[in-house]
């Protein structure tokens, strides 16, 4: 496998890979954050990652694939849209992975029609080109941190309504999407690595593993599928605490700074509502705020869309006068993700914890 650090100048072709494919060699270009990046999974100096165990099982000879790792710690959609999408054309990959959302909900700043338009402009672009698209949810990193439930539930909700424009979207475009937000595997804590937000090699060897079934399947990747047994033994304690007593300390003052007061005012209104009984009025409000930022997408194609939260304890079904039409999506593909994924209040303006 050959892998590129840097972005070569110039495009040119017709379609996606037109140079990798005349020479017989096949480019997957990875976007993202840190997950992708390859946090938690550390080779020598640098990270490895799932992507890049995945690249090596693209091909029989996995000298004849090209991977390129844009991703960078830290990069919310619209580092992902403004800096990696514009290298990622220019390469004209074949083969293009977008995981990237989680630093999104972990900003004061959260706002999902942003989310949704920046995601838009990602796939569209990359499909558009002729690559083909690799994506995935996530789990909420409330639950990964185990942080009280007060806490956590507003996370969830951010990460269940980015979750949601992920399904539709990766529907939309056709993409080969993996579900990693709701598996078992999730809580096995051998998976994870020792901030609980990143996967251990183990767990970087799971999620490529299973993109690449999903690949194979899709007829997309012919190689033997990375193997799911770590190469190098797990960090010690002592290792792991030293990473969080550093690295990871300055993670959590930055988050600190930014999101903590807002969170401890979300944290608060779930605790009234809790108290009043209304709790589920938030998981409407999340719903229709999510179809709504479908909604504003272009290219329309309206379907009506009737969402029930996953996350209310009632198990209730939204009312009719919470559905809206959702926009740039099939029908059933719509109806599906809102339904199953939860989504959140009507308009912009409106629900300060989705912002």
């Amino acid at each position: 496998m050959r892998r590129s650090g840097s972005v070569p100048a110039g495009g040119g072709g017709s379609g996606a890979g037109d140079g990798a494919q005349r020479s017989g060699f096949v480019h997957f270009v990875a976007l993202g954050d840190s997950l992708t990046e390859g946090l938690g999974d550390p080779v020598g100096a640098g990270w490895r990652g799932w992507a890049a165990l995945l690249a090596a099982s693209l091909a029989e000879d996995s000298e004849r694939v090209r991977f390129t790792n844009l991703a960078v710690r830290g990069a919310q959609t619209r580092d992902v849209l403004e800096r990696q999408t514009p290298a990622a054309l220019e390469l004209r990959p074949d083969l293009a992975s977008v995981v990237v959302g989680v630093n999104d909900t972990l900003r004061r700043t959260f706002d999902v029609h942003a989310v949704a338009a920046h995601l838009d402009q990602v796939y569209g672009s990359l499909t558009r080109q002729g690559a083909i698209l690799l994506t995935a949810c996530l789990p909420d990193p409330g639950a990964m941190l185990r942080l009280p439930d007060a806490l956590a539930r507003p996370l969830a909700r951010r990460q269940r309504a980015v979750n949601a424009v992920v399904h539709a979207l990766s529907e939309r475009y056709g993409a080969v999407h993996l579900h990693a937000a709701d598996d078992g595997w999730i809580s096995d804590r051998s998976l994870w690595s020792a901030d609980r937000l990143h996967p251990a090699e183990r767990g970087h060897r799971q999620l490529a593993v299973r993109c690449h079934a999903l690949l194979a399947e899709a007829g997309h990747a012919t190689g033997e599928p990375p193997t799911p047994e770590p190469e190098f033994p797990a960090p010690t304690r002592t290792a792991s605490l030293w990473w969080l007593a550093t690295a990871g300390t300055g993670w959590v003052l930055r988050r600190c700074n930014d999101l903590l007061p807002q969170l401890l005012r979300l944290a608060a209104g779930e605790l009234r509502h809790r108290a009043l009984g209304t709790g589920a009025h938030l998981d409407l409000r999340a719903s229709a705020t999510v179809s709504a930022a479908l909604a504003a997408l272009p290219e329309a194609c309206a379907v009506e869309a009737a969402a029930q939260w996953r996350g209310n304890e009632r198990g209730g079904t939204v009312p009719a006068e919470a559905a809206v039409e959702v926009v740039g999506l099939e029908a059933a593909g719509a109806v599906e993700t809102v339904a199953s994924a939860g989504a959140v209040s009507a308009g912009r303006g409106g629900v300060g914890w989705l912002r």
